[in-house]
């Protein structure tokens, strides 16, 4: 899907309708000939207007295109919740990798506090999930509840704050944005703009100027127990119509350069009715059962 900043933002407006008409005011006193600006300054001045690109444009822009040309509202109504199946490969330290496959859920709420995540894994060695829900992280595993390790939590955290959907719900999470210039990749123009969250996590995302679509992202951010960052950064590939929706079947994450991660989306489907139970600790359940 090819777009244009000038189509997108018309598309968006085309909703709103004709707003009526203002009342007039009376002509204001006109400067004399020594103060107008000559026509040469006035082009300048209108093509510098022109050229003036902002965060916000950028990624309403990217909003539009994700909805397929529709937007926030669509994004809204249909990824409110959904189930996501796939594979995953890990490259270890000492270069051999492992897949395990992992089934997501959640549900978007109002505020971040209110999102409801159920990861479930299972690898050669283990099958576990984590649970992000009234703003607290668990694992199950076996039925019980552990505590997940520092470095898993760590990642599940950094999975949601550096993440395409933060940037498409940047509203709803009452982030901030800035525009950081232009870059060319590849070959290829983009935009890019930086993303503050309210936890204060920044963001850099890399959007394409042709087609809108985001195509990176990068973050910085210390491991548990160092307080060395690391430069983490996340790549988009094979964008596909999802129930209207445009998402990105692979994404592969590089630290420090190296490849870490690199995902498959298998099959994903919105709109799925959500058991509440999925997002509760069973132990806490269980404790409230007994007299």
């Amino acid at each position: 899907m090819v777009a244009t900043l000038g189509s997108v933002l018309c598309l968006l407006q085309s909703s709103k309708g004709q707003q009526p008409p203002k009342e007039q005011q009376p002509p204001k006193e006109q400067p004399s000939p020594k103060e107008q600006p000559s026509p040469k300054e006035q082009k300048a001045s209108k093509g510098e207007q022109s050229k003036e690109v902002t965060a916000e444009m950028v990624a309403e822009s990217a909003i539009a295109v994700a909805g397929n040309g529709f937007g926030r509202a669509v994004l809204v109504q249909i990824r409110r919740n959904g189930l996501e199946i796939g594979k995953e490969t890990r490259t270890r330290p000492d270069g051999r990798s492992e897949e395990s496959r992992y089934e997501l859920r959640f549900v978007h709420g109002e505020k971040p506090e209110l999102d409801k995540i159920r990861i479930d894994s299972k690898t050669p060695q283990a099958e576990y999930t984590l649970v992000y829900g009234a703003g607290r992280l668990f694992g199950i595993i076996n039925g019980a509840t552990f505590t997940p390790r520092p470095d898993d939590a760590a990642d599940f955290i950094s999975r949601q704050a550096h993440s395409i959907d933060a940037l498409l719900r940047y509203k709803e999470l009452e982030s901030k944005l800035s525009s950081a210039g232009k870059d060319k990749q590849q070959g290829i123009d983009l935009y890019v703009i930086d993303l503050v969250d309210k936890a204060n996590r920044k963001t850099r995302y890399f959007i394409s100027a042709r087609t809108f679509r985001i195509l990176s992202l990068e973050f910085e951010e210390a491991p548990p127990g160092s307080s060395t960052p690391v430069k983490y950064s996340r790549r988009f590939y094979d964008y596909r119509l999802a129930q209207g929706t445009q998402v990105p079947y692979r994404t592969v994450t590089m630290e420090d350069g190296k490849l870490t991660t690199e995902t498959h989306i298998l099959t994903i489907t919105y709109g799925v009715k959500m058991d509440e139970a999925l997002f509760k600790n069973p132990a806490a359940t269980s404790a409230s059962g007994n007299p």
